[in-house]
């Protein structure tokens, strides 16, 4: 079997095999196969796109190109959630304990934030003395006893995706559907739940910028979840205005726990409920209705936050902050920015909002680069608010006025503010199942 052979068949419309799939991606990893005629297949992807079963079978040799999780010694049913990424979305951290504290078991394995969009794994490490890079066995131990941990993703999971986004982010082919979908799904199905649930972002601060696209993608995901035997479930969730109030890993904290004490803001409250309600539902717990009271229900009753204050402590937080989040390291620096001109936020620029955050301290834009825990935007007024000219839109916390005075140019370019009130967007778009596509 040659590569160029693979090259040409691709090249010119051609389905390719599970065993020469099998073949690139082997010999891609073991360094046999060179990155100019790996580029070659990828373009050539780009362009001709791939089938659902060779989207399937891509995704399984990416997943099985490195260590792979075995949770069959941990009881029950085991839901994985994983979110394409956006800014203030600080989900993971609401749903996980939610489900949890209704007997599903959560073991996951989140990111770090790069560029725009903040990282479950930062914001967990926010809190004194969490610990996010933990042995397999205590992993295992504490979702036994707590029924949830989050942890930083395993060096060596999937380092097929590895190699292949890093190609891909330098030869123009990181827009397509299949490779996407074969990305993220290779490293659920290594991490090795039964059951996936996808929030698919969409609009300004995501990745896929319009629904339909989004669809796209998580019809893919899904054909794929299901093809190897995962149930697996996507919803589309707006990204064209940030989650929630707060962006910036210690404040996202104190919302977090602000919404499981049942005080959230309502956006971030409702797609959560929803999230939590479809993990449960795949893992059983009844019908989609049956699920929505459980969800509410364990904010309501205090368990869901009774939930993540287990898991903290089980991975070396303090758990003081949770119940304090004054207790929290404060930034020096907090400043004021105002409205330019009267009228009603009419729309926001989501992905300047969060460079304008790593532009204070709360992010990176390199692997390498240092956060300030304490560093972000607290939104006070949200898209359809009417302003005053001069009335405090948002708060900024850094280290240094400079960063702050850098950060408004970039917030003031991504808030537009008009006479006329902006029409109702829904902060959920979508649901999509093997069955089909819910709007």
């Amino acid at each position: 079997m040659r590569m160029y052979d693979i090259i040409a068949k691709k090249r010119d419309g051609g389905a390719l095999s599970d065993e020469e799939i099998r073949f690139f991606i082997n010999g891609y990893v073991k360094g046999q196969i060179p990155d100019y005629q790996v580029s070659a297949l990828l373009m050539a992807i780009y362009f001709r796109g791939m089938t659902d079963r060779e989207t399937a079978s891509l995704t399984m040799c990416m997943a099985n190109s490195g260590e792979t999780v075995d949770l069959s010694s941990i009881d029950g049913i085991k839901v994985d959630k994983h979110s394409t990424g956006g800014v203030g979305d600080k989900t993971t951290l609401i749903i996980s304990p939610i489900v949890a504290s209704l007997g599903v078991r959560v073991a996951k394995m989140s990111g770090r934030g790069l560029g725009h969009t903040g990282g479950t794994v930062d914001k967990m490490e926010a809190i004194p003395g969490m610990q996010t890079s933990i042995d397999r066995e205590k992993f295992f131990d504490i979702v036994r006893k707590v029924g949830v941990s989050v942890i930083g993703q395993s060096g060596n999971l999937v380092p097929a995706d590895k190699k292949l986004y890093a190609l891909r982010d330098v030869t123009a082919t990181i827009e397509s559907i299949p490779l996407i979908a074969s990305s993220i799904m290779s490293k659920k199905i290594a991490a090795g739940s039964d059951c996936i649930l996808l929030d698919v972002k969409t609009g300004s601060g995501a990745f896929m910028k319009t629904v339909d696209d989004s669809i796209r993608l998580a019809q893919a995901m899904v054909a794929i979840g299901e093809h190897v035997g995962r149930k697996t479930i996507a919803l589309i969730t707006d990204m064209d205005r940030p989650l929630g109030n707060a962006i910036g890993n210690s404040l996202e904290i104190r919302e977090v726990c602000e919404t499981l004490k049942g005080h959230g803001p309502g956006d971030l409250t409702q797609i959560c409920l929803e999230l939590a309600a479809n993990m449960l539902f795949l893992a059983g717990k009844g019908s989609m209705e049956e699920c929505k009271k459980l969800a509410g229900r364990q904010i309501d009753n205090g368990e869901a936050f009774a939930k993540l204050k287990e898991m903290v402590a089980a991975q070396g937080g303090d758990t003081a902050v949770l119940d304090d989040g004054a207790k929290f390291e404060q930034a020096k620096v907090k400043y004021d920015v105002p409205a330019l001109s009267e009228g009603y936020l009419y729309s926001m620029n989501t992905e300047q909002c969060g460079i304008a955050s790593v532009e204070l301290g709360a992010g990176r834009e390199k692997k390498e680069d240092s956060i300030d825990f304490s560093a972000g935007i607290l939104l006070r007024k949200k898209i359809g608010d009417y302003v005053k000219k001069g009335e405090v839109i948002a708060e900024f916390y850094s280290s240094s006025p400079d960063k702050c005075r850098e950060a408004e140019k970039l917030f003031e370019s991504a808030v537009s503010i008009r006479p006329e009130k902006p029409a109702f967007v829904p902060v959920i778009h979508g649901r999509v199942t093997v069955d089909g596509v819910e709007k």
